[in-house]
């Protein structure tokens, strides 16, 4: 597959980007003749600035590439429907990915000659890419997966498209024919993993080849055209030393997070919209021995687990006559029937939380799942409320016990107003006062201040607990060497020379 030379090496792609280039040396010319024609009559006089000209230039390109690209997929929409009527797709199907890219290039280069197509070398080979995307890959969206810095991608019908890089929200130039088309390539992605989506079906939910997750919304729900919105997952598994490289933590946090993994604490990761929940989750994984049985249950496989005893489960939506879903609490309650040593639950969302938390109360230590929280107090009361709504007849005393007989570390991932996402609480599960749950922070994240370029400067510090709760678990591990001296190497001293405390609810 020929790599999208243009396309890929910015946020837009297609013609309006790409391709201003092309006519650009021609005026050019006539500005670079001037220039060296001033030496010769004034050789001494440096050329008078003209401020005016980048003014004119600018809005003179915008225009230009404006009818430039609406040329551009006039041509791209002729030759497109050319080849759709030469082509036969049946024998099309039977090639290999290399083979089919290849035929459709030679009979896109006859139609291109045979409709007499006037076009630099640079913009037919950016059509042929693009046509052999259309046909065979994912359209305008093929050089926006091939970038490995981009996180998210947002289309909100076919004229946006955003995508997320370095935690900051930008437009791109990236643009569809039309809502047909964007629906077409939804159907192309959704159907890979048997499922539909249309206007009987219009939500779904769905994952890519490379474990990028998907979301569908059709007409009519959506008013202005197919949303599609794409959670890239990175290719290379991150592991925590990566996390301390990018500031999300700090060594002697890491060495922490290593050993509740490592000591089967049960961990609930914590954290909002975008946060690294999913990231952090495959990170702690990391620590777990490769002779456990390990049981994953998500929505959307998109967990990347490196352990050779590992079986992967998902969820089913029903079909169309409303039958066959399999949920996430039906996978959870068999998972118990499976023999796992440890089981993992991509997000909690309903009263699988119930189910969970009788995993972890019984004998299935080191369980781990993620929810949508923006604290760790918060992610106690989002569990209360999950088992209440999934109409479980338990007062409220008898839930938080079994949270807190449950959950042993509760870690909160952050998406900051910088665009960094930091771990900002790792903090202990420790008992109840009266109908109360009581928390210790471990590991906060302190927002110190901003530095020029606008970024948030901050530190992780340790809040003094010298023997957490879960000391014993670590003594059996012979961990606990190691654990003091992360925790004690993570002290901030106050003015006094004391160890700076934190208020734990």
């Amino acid at each position: 597959m020929a790599p999208p030379a243009q396309g890929a090496q910015g946020p837009g792609h297609g013609y309006g980007q790409g391709h201003g280039q092309g006519p650009a040396p021609h005026p050019q010319a006539p500005v670079q003749a001037a220039s060296q024609q001033a030496p010769a009559q004034e050789p001494r006089r440096a050329p008078a600035p003209a401020a005016p000209a980048p003014e004119v230039s600018r809005a003179e390109a915008r225009e230009a590439q404006r009818r430039h690209s609406e040329e551009y997929y006039d041509v791209k929409t002729t030759v497109f429907n050319a080849l759709i009527d030469t082509i036969d797709l049946t024998q099309l199907a039977k090639l290999d990915a290399a083979a089919a890219r290849e035929e459709i290039r030679d009979i896109v280069s006859e139609i291109i000659q045979v409709k007499n197509v006037v076009m630099s070398i640079a913009e037919q080979e950016e059509l042929l890419e693009d046509i052999c995307n259309d046909v065979l890959g994912y359209g305008p969206l093929e050089p926006l997966l091939a970038r490995d810095d981009i996180a998210d991608i947002m289309v909100n019908g076919a004229d946006t498209t955003y995508i997320e890089v370095g935690g900051k929200v930008q437009k791109t130039n990236v643009r569809f024919s039309d809502n047909t088309q964007l629906m077409n390539i939804c159907q192309r992605i959704v159907s890979q993993v048997g499922r539909r989506v249309d206007e009987s079906s219009p939500i779904c939910d769905a994952r890519l080849p490379d474990g990028s997750r998907v979301n569908v919304i059709a007409p009519p729900l959506s008013i202005d055209g197919p949303a599609l919105t794409i959670r890239k997952f990175k290719k290379d598994r991150l592991r925590l030393e990566q996390l301390v490289k990018f500031n999300s933590i700090t060594p002697q946090a890491k060495t922490i997070l290593e050993i509740i993994g490592r000591v089967r604490c049960n961990v609930l990761i914590s954290g909002g919209t975008g946060s690294g929940k999913t990231t952090l989750l495959n990170c702690l994984t990391g620590s777990i021995d490769h002779d456990e049985r390990v049981i994953t249950c998500e929505d959307s496989a998109e967990l990347q687990l490196q352990q050779p005893h590992v079986v992967r489960l998902e969820t089913r939506p029903p079909n169309l006559e409303g039958e066959g879903e399999i949920t996430m609490r039906d996978l959870v309650k068999n998972c118990l029937r499976m023999r796992p040593e440890r089981i993992i639950v991509g997000e909690v969302r309903g009263p699988e939380a119930f189910d969970l938390l009788q995993a972890m109360n019984t004998g299935h230590d080191g369980s781990m799942g993620t929810l949508h929280a923006n604290s760790p107090r918060e992610a106690i009361s989002r569990l209360e409320s999950m088992i209440m709504m999934g109409g479980f007849a338990l007062p409220v005393k008898t839930i938080r016990e079994m949270i807190v007989g449950s959950i042993d570390v509760i870690i909160q991932a952050s998406r900051l107003r910088d665009g960094s996402r930091k771990v900002t609480h790792v903090t202990e599960v420790v008992g109840m006062e009266d109908e109360v749950v009581t928390l210790q922070n471990l590991i906060v994240y302190d927002i110190i201040g901003e530095d020029p370029n606008g970024k948030l400067v901050g530190r992780h510090r340790s809040t003094g607990i010298a023997r957490p709760r879960f000391w014993d678990r670590a003594l059996y591990y012979k961990e606990e060497s190691r654990l003091a001296d992360a925790l004690a190497a993570s002290e901030v001293l106050d003015a006094h020379g004391n160890p700076m405390g934190e208020s734990n609810g």
